[in-house]
């Protein structure tokens, strides 16, 4: 079946940088549209990167200028490259993939991953 596994999480220090990976099974990650979701504890999902299968991106604005959404077709694998960490980036972090229908601007997606933790401390 349809898995995916993001890897790269851990700690960093307010203005460094970690990369977040999602390994996929089952698919191609340049099949399907992907994106890059975090949440808070006590907050709201966030969509923040999104790639869409034919290439083009799109960021939210907490994140702008800051994150780049990217793919390996080669090695299959979507990243998430993380740069000008702050606290606020602090959340768990979620791969997704197949945007099947857009909502309020946001996709729908219908493969997603467990997660993993991104912890940043100024």
């Amino acid at each position: 079946q349809v898995q995916l596994v993001e890897s790269g999480g851990g700690s960093a220090l307010a203005g460094g940088s970690l990369r977040l990976s999602c390994a996929p099974s089952g698919f191609t990650v340049s099949t399907f549209s992907m994106g890059w979701f975090r949440q808070a504890p006590g907050k709201e999902r966030e969509a923040i990167a999104a790639i869409e299968k034919y290439g083009r991106t799109s960021y939210a604005d907490s994140v702008k200028g800051r994150f780049t959404i990217s793919r390996d077709n080669g090695k299959n694998i979507l990243y998430l490259q993380m740069d000008s960490l702050q606290p606020e980036d602090t959340a768990k972090y979620y791969c997704a993939a197949r945007c099947t229908a857009m909502v309020a601007g946001t996709c729908e997606y219908t493969y997603w991953g467990q997660g993993t933790q991104v912890t940043v401390s100024s």
